[in-house]
C-alpha cells in the first residue's frame, strides 16, 4: 500500500524525503550485507547465552565480570540485525544515576555526547567484534543507538534488539516499565552481576528477582555465568573474584 504524503509538504518537499529514506535504506542494506560477525563460544555456560538469545524473545543474564556477557550479546545482537530483516536496529540501554553520585545533567553536551562515556563497555565489544571504524559506520546510520533509563518510559520499540546493562541497578519498578517496553518483533537482552549493586538500597535491585521468576517461563531465558571457570578474560580476574569473596 502506498505511503500517503502529509498535506503539509510540497510535492518537492515529500519527495526529497523519499528519495533520502530509500537512499539510507540501501545503504543500510548494503552495509549489513558486507558486514561479517564471527565468534566462537568459549565454554558451555557461552552457549547457553547464545542459544537462549536466538531462541527466547526476553533474555536474562547474571555473569561474574570477564564471562563474556556483553561481548556475547552486541555479537549476538550484529548477527539478528544482518540475518533477519525483520531487526532494523540494536538499542543500548542503560541505567547511570547511581553510578558514583554523577548525574547526565553535570555534565556537557547533548544526550549522546552525556550519555557516551557510560556506554563503554558496549562500544568496546562491539569494536572487538566488527572492528572501530564499522562501530561508527553503524552508529552513524543509527543502526546503534544509546538511551538512558529514564527516557526508555512511554515507548513501544519495534523491531529492535534491546540489550540492558547494569541491571542490578534496576529497581522492581523501573524493571516492569522497561520489560514492557517490548514492542512487535524485538528481542530484549538484560545483563548484570548480582554482586556488583551500586543501587542505594541494595534490597530494591530487581536483577534476583526476574532470573527467579522469569525462570522456566516460555519466551524466556534465564542464565547465570557463577563458576570460576565461566571466565573468559584475563585469569587474574578469578583471582581478584576469590579474594574479595573472603573479605569480611
Amino acid at each position: 500500500m502506498a505511503r500517503r504524503r502529509n498535506k503539509n509538504l510540497s510535492e518537492e518537499d515529500y519527495l526529497e524525503i523519499q528519495e533520502f529514506v530509500y537512499s539510507k535504506n540501501v545503504e543500510e542494506d548494503k552495509f549489513l550485507t558486507s558486514m561479517s560477525v564471527n565468534y566462537k563460544c568459549k565454554n558451555e555456560n557461552q552457549g547457553k547465552v547464545r542459544d537462549s538469545i536466538r531462541n527466547n524473545e526476553i533474555t536474562i543474564v547474571s555473569g561474574l565480570p570477564g564471562t563474556g556477557k556483553t561481548f556475547l550479546a552486541c555479537a549476538e545482537a550484529l548477527k539478528l540485525i544482518k540475518s533477519k530483516p525483520k531487526f532494523k536496529k540494536i538499542l543500548l540501554v542503560k541505567s547511570v544515576t547511581q553510578l558514583k553520585g554523577e548525574e547526565l545533567g553535570h555534565l556537557p553536551g547533548d544526550i549522546q555526547e552525556k550519555f557516551d562515556p557510560y556506554m563503554g563497555s558496549f562500544v568496546d565489544n562491539f569494536e572487538k567484534i566488527i572492528g572501530e571504524s564499522l562501530t561508527s559506520k553503524l552508529r552513524e546510520l543509527s543502526l546503534i543507538n544509546i538511551q538512558p533509563l529514564a527516557f526508555v518510559r512511554g515507548r513501544s520499540i519495534d523491531n529492535t534488539i534491546i540489550i540492558v546493562d547494569e541491571a542490578q541497578n534496576i529497581s522492581i519498578d523501573n524493571m516492569r516499565t522497561l520489560m514492557t517496553r517490548i514492542g512487535d518483533n524485538s528481542k530484549m537482552i538484560i545483563l548484570g552481576d548480582v554482586k556488583q549493586k551500586d543501587i542505594r538500597n541494595k534490597k530494591d535491585s530487581s536483577l534476583e528477582i526476574v532470573l527467579d521468576r522469569f525462570n522456566e517461563i516460555e519466551g524466556f531465558g534465564c542464565v547465570e555465568l557463577r563458576n570460576p571457570e565461566d571466565v573468559v578474560r584475563n585469569p587474574i580476574i578469578k583471582i581478584i573474584e576469590e579474594v574479595f569473596e573472603n573479605i569480611g
